[in-house]
């Protein structure tokens, strides 16, 4: 079974595609972890791609596929993959469907306000890439209770899974947000109109917590035929 997770920064891909993948036998992708990892080289791919993600915006196509492409060769996606960040464009989801068939796609909504709160509130583990978050946010939004509890660790600043040092991402910080949603609206959102004709699509509305809302997720997905 392969999954595409997709919504807005901040609304919970990354946790919830981590928590899906136990109760499905499945491996995730994160084009963004994978990006982050390049960053880290001292090479001139590793420096372009680290001054993209710093300024904001999407790492070109090409790249993208390149590296996404060479992840797919690996033995263990052959059980089945979900994809956390990726396809981002229509060109991305194209290309995705050359190489791989996707069963079902997982859409994330949530409001801009509480996206914000979120992501400027989010920390990661800087060795293992475990995501926590420090907001407490319980909001009516259009007559929708939004009651999302922290993520904290149970030790202030360490990772509960590996011990290693919490820190806030540099592309998570207030400055860039904005600018990420909005990159979000203009190249992204189009693809949810690409896949709604073509494959099974599910909308979930993010009011609760990852406990809450991966169990529910889990079993919309199996109530779809889908395992």
């Amino acid at each position: 079974m392969n999954l595409v997770i997709f919504g807005p920064p901040g609304s919970g891909k990354g946790t919830y595609s981590s928590r899906l993948v136990p109760k499905f036998g499945i491996v995730k992708i994160s084009t963004g972890d994978l990006f982050r990892e390049m960053a880290k080289e001292n090479s001139p791919l590793g420096k372009k791609v680290d001054k993209i993600l710093k300024s904001g915006v999407l790492v070109p196509d090409e790249i993208t596929n390149e590296v996404l492409k060479k992840r797919l060769s690996q033995p263990d996606t052959k059980s089945g993959v979900i994809f956390d960040g990726y396809p981002r464009t229509v060109d991305q989801a194209k290309f995705l469907e050359k190489i791989i068939k996707i069963d079902l796609v997982i859409n994330l909504k949530i409001p801009e306000k509480i996206l914000i709160e979120k992501i400027s509130a989010r920390r990661i583990c800087k060795n293992c890439g475990d995501i926590y978050n420090v907001a407490d946010i319980n909001e009516i939004i259009d007559d929708v209770d939004y009651i999302l509890p922290p993520m904290n660790p149970k030790k202030p600043g360490i990772c509960d899974k590996c011990g290693g040092e919490i820190i806030q991402r540099n592309d998570d910080k207030p400055e860039t947000v904005k600018e990420r949603l909005k990159v979000y609206e203009k190249q992204s959102k189009p693809v949810i109109d690409y896949y709604k004709n073509k494959i099974k699509f599910l909308d979930v509305v993010v009011n609760r917590g990852p406990e809450i809302m991966v169990e529910k997720i889990a079993n919309d997905i199996k109530k779809m035929g889908l395992k």
